[in-house]
């Protein structure tokens, strides 16, 4: 006996997603509850993963039980597939797992020929109705199942409508000769393009549109949905062969497409559209303006109520909205297809938490209904989406930090601040960006640049602070000499307006309209929940009060990140601490060390008080020194006459310092080593602050964190210093405050020796971009050249810069946690890494026993959410285990 293949609506269940699809469970779950649904069968997606081991050839028995689903559909109507005289037509619809819109294929009036159309024009006694029937199954088949392009169609039937002239018609003006004529014209099209006659068989044209559906989910919509969605390319689609109904029999017929709720805002009202006398695609292509579904109760009142006591029994059915689509035949209503509804971050939140109110669902599913990228659209201002609709993007790069931003083209940070001082608004472009930009990128609206990726310096600090990045947007070529950049024929100078997408990646020219968030009070409801049942912690990275108080504002529990090397670049501290790098001596960096000593306390003051009685955790200088030296002659010579010093020097202190390979080079805890002044300022800083702050009567919990260790010996040199610190500012300020020194662990070296270190530090953060760095030899900065073709190859699975490679990375994460705490059974662990702020990752961490990430200010309430789902899930599994 052959594997089954096919079930019939009446044989599935809600519960049957994975085997028959999204759209096939939802007709045999409303099947199995009385919704009037077309009689149908479906195909499962197992037969869809079959046909294409299969060389793509059906698998073994699929066709014979199909013919077999075939001849119950016949029963059930009355009709026979393929007869001339009461002919059955179908519908050859696409149906994955998870809803992908629009992405696949559908054919409508399949099993129509020369011979079944002169039987449907007696049988319903319109052959005008028969003639549009025939027409729109030759156009949908032509284009889909063979490949012709659509556009040939649609330029015969503007030609038939007049398009452009003053005599322009509507489809439904079209009589029964020129839709026969019609249709000879697109058979032409088909004999021409395709080289084969049009299909008159019924069973062929039947047994073509399953296989041209299953060759859609290879097609290149479908493919790059699941990558931007991170649906599994191993899935499948299911087929659904349903029994035609017509909403295009006259004006008692219609067709349309709603949802329960409204899904952009969430209001609960009806929401969706319709047309009479149309077929399904006519309402989705906009050949004719829709009417709101509301007017459906003015022109077929008992219709309608009966719609809207279907639509609200599925909804409580299934405890979610629903997206269904209805056909009206001669005055009766048929249900074609019902499946949770997409929806806007904010009518996710809403919806959610009003159905708890509602009692449909209780709080922990309403948590798991709020995905983190709806979270994503609520903290960020969003382009309109009317701009899509009107326009094409001028190119697209890398979708690097969420928003719509748009502003004044500027190439030059210092000229981006000057002209955001006057009230400008400004966008940030450049081939990438350096720590010396991040004045112009602190003003700036959003950043472009042409080269880096995901994890570039522009995106990690623009995430950081809020703002829309697009990064990677490899088809700019910029010109800074010339203030220019051109994209193919286009030329963008200075001071022209662009719009970004950071949440897409797209780029537009000219000044396009943005709609601002607004987080209402179902937000912060919705929040609470999340604290409720989440475990793990989430902190924020923040290096300034500011972004250490919009931290606290979306609940952080901490500062997992304050790196200091970014507070070197505020106001005139720059030239103190280029004065120290040029220095030859101890006593001269001291000296210019101490310049900068009372802004770095005053900074790390501002922490403290924001972050009352949570723990701050500060990183000792990371960055190598060359990254604070100017390169050009012109800006080395300003700078030795600043110094007083000659040109020679400062120029051979900028060649010394250069280094092949900067980021495995003289950085990090190395440069606490060479220079412990450096280490001891910092230090001496942070509790002097901790002093000053506690006499506030604020609860100061100040962690010092060494970068880049290697092994305890490192560390241990590094700890010795800040304890030393440590207790000369509490003899000084006669003021005991608690502290501790931990480190990150960013090199496979460390995680390997944790067990060591954990001898000398109290808490571990793992800095995943460096340890992913190390541990697979790639560059971050360089390897967006690659990597998406490595994703789109297969070669990877995800970028490993935007989601933790767990068998590798993950593999260090988890055995540098074991062997630190097998030491230190109560030592703390986190992560500072981008990836803390990765919903997919964050799953990780919890399963890994991390006690906090941390992550950008404006992705905490995302990191919290995707926390929760994480324990959720585990406490779902523990549950199932005990069944």
């Amino acid at each position: 006996m052959s594997k089954k293949w096919v079930y019939l609506f009446r044989e599935g269940n809600a519960s049957m997603r994975d085997l028959l699809g999204g759209k096939g469970a939802g007709v045999a779950e409303m099947t199995r509850s009385g919704v009037p649904v077309p009689p149908g069968l479906t195909i499962t997606t197992e037969a869809c993963n079959a046909y294409y081991e299969n060389g793509k050839q059906f698998p073994e028995g699929l066709w014979e039980q199909v013919l077999e689903g075939l001849k119950d559909i016949e029963k059930q109507t009355g009709r026979a597939f393929g007869d001339p005289n009461c002919p059955l037509l179908v519908s050859v619809r696409s149906g994955a797992k998870f809803s992908m819109p629009g992405m696949m294929d559908t054919v409508l009036n399949l099993g129509l020929n020369e011979q079944t159309l002169e039987g449907l024009a007696r049988l319903t006694d319109n052959p005008r109705f028969a003639q549009d029937a025939y027409r729109r199954f030759i156009q949908l088949f032509g284009k889909i199942v063979l490949g012709v392009e659509g556009d040939k169609f649609e330029h015969v039937m503007d030609k038939a409508k007049n398009v452009g002239k003053r005599n322009e018609r509507l489809d439904t003006d079209l009589n029964e000769d020129e839709l026969a004529d019609i249709a000879k014209q697109f058979k032409k099209i088909i004999k021409r393009d395709a080289k084969i006659d049009f299909p008159e068989d019924p069973y062929e044209q039947l047994r073509m549109a399953i296989g041209a559906v299953f060759n859609s989910w290879n097609g290149r919509r479908a493919i790059d949905y699941r990558r931007l969605n991170k649906i599994p390319d191993n899935l499948g689609t299911a087929v659904n062969v349903q029994a035609m109904v017509f909403g295009n029999m006259g004006d008692d017929s219609a067709t349309g497409v709603a949802f329960t709720r409204n899904p952009s805002t969430g209001e609960k009202n009806f929401f969706g559209e319709y047309l009479i006398n149309a077929q399904g695609e006519d309402v989705v292509a906009g050949i004719r303006t829709p009417q709101p579904i509301s007017k459906l109760s003015e022109e077929m009142p008992e219709i309608y109520q009966q719609f809207v006591d279907i639509a609200k029994k599925l909804e409580t059915h299934y405890h979610d909205v629903q997206d269904v689509e209805f056909t009206i035949e001669r005055g009766k209503l048929w249900m074609l297809q019902t499946r949770s509804g997409k929806r806007t971050g904010a009518a996710a939140v809403k919806i959610a938490v009003d159905m708890v109110h509602e009692g449909l669902i209780d709080k922990a599913t309403a948590v798991q209904r709020v995905e983190p990228g709806h979270l994503d659209q609520l903290l960020h201002p969003m382009l309109s989406p009317e701009v899509r609709e009107k326009q094409k993007p001028l190119t697209t790069g890398l979708p690097a930090s969420p928003g719509a931003a748009t502003g004044r083209v500027s190439f030059d940070p210092d000229e981006a601040e000057e002209l955001a001082f006057t009230g400008e608004k400004i966008i940030l472009v450049r081939v990438e960006t350096t720590p010396e930009d991040l004045h112009g990128m602190a003003v700036a609206q959003g950043l472009l640049t042409a080269r880096g990726g995901m994890t570039s310096h522009a995106a990690v600090v623009a995430r950081g602070m809020g703002k829309p990045c697009v990064a990677g947007a490899g088809e700019i070529h910029i010109d800074y000499g010339r203030q220019s950049a051109k994209v193919n024929s286009t030329t963008i100078k200075k001071g022209d307006w662009i719009t970004i997408d950071g949440g897409t990646g797209e780029v537009y020219v000219g000044r396009q309209p943005t709609v601002e968030p607004e987080l209402g009070g179902e937000f912060g409801e919705l929040m609470s929940w999340v604290d409720e049942f989440r475990t793990m912690g989430v902190r924020a990275n923040a290096d300034i009060p500011r972004d250490a108080k919009t931290a606290r504002s979306f609940g952080a529990e901490g500062i997992g990140l304050c790196r200091t090397e970014h507070m070197f670049f505020e106001g005139d501290r720059i030239q103190a601490v280029r004065e120290m790098i040029i220095s030859d001596t101890p006593e001269g960096r001291r000296a210019a060390l101490a310049k900068i000593e009372p802004h770095q306390q005053s900074d790390f003051e501002g922490l403290f008080r924001e972050m009352d009685g949570f723990p701050v955790i500060i990183r000792t200088l990371d960055p190598p020194l060359h990254e604070f030296l100017p390169h050009g002659n012109n800006e080395i010579r300003a700078l030795a006459e600043k110094l007083g010093v000659s040109f020679r020097k400062v120029k051979m202190r900028v060649e010394s310092l250069h280094e092949a390979n900067p980021m495995l080079g003289f950085r990090g805890c190395r440069l606490g080593i060479i220079y412990p002044e450096i280490t001891e300022m910092q230090a001496r800083a942070i509790f002097k602050a901790a002093v000053a702050v506690k006499k506030e009567g604020i609860t100061v919990i100040p962690k010092v964190m060494i970068p880049l260790v290697s092994g305890v010996t490192e560390l241990q040199v590094q700890a010795e210093l800040v304890h030393k610190v440590a207790k000369e500012v509490q003899k000084e300020s006669g003021i005991k405050f608690d502290y501790q020194v931990g480190t990150m662990i960013e090199l496979p070296r460390a995680a390997l020796m944790a067990d060591e270190i954990a001898e000398v530090a109290e808490f571990f953060s793992f800095g995943t971009n460096d340890l992913t760095q190390t541990t697979m030899g790639l560059s971050r900065d360089d390897a967006g050249r690659f990597l998406p073709l490595y994703v789109e190859r297969k070669v990877m699975p995800e970028d490993p810069f935007q989601t933790i490679d767990q068998e590798g990375v993950g593999q260090l994460v988890e055995m540098g946690t074991s062997r630190g705490r097998k030491t230190r059974p109560d030592l703390e662990v986190g992560i500072c890494g981008e990836h803390g702020g990765d919903p997919a990752s964050v799953h990780f961490f919890f399963k890994a026993g991390l006690d906090y990430v941390s992550c950008s200010p404006y992705r905490v309430p995302i990191a919290k959410l995707a926390a929760a789902h994480a324990a959720l899930a585990a406490k779902g599994a523990e549950i199932r285990k005990d069944k």
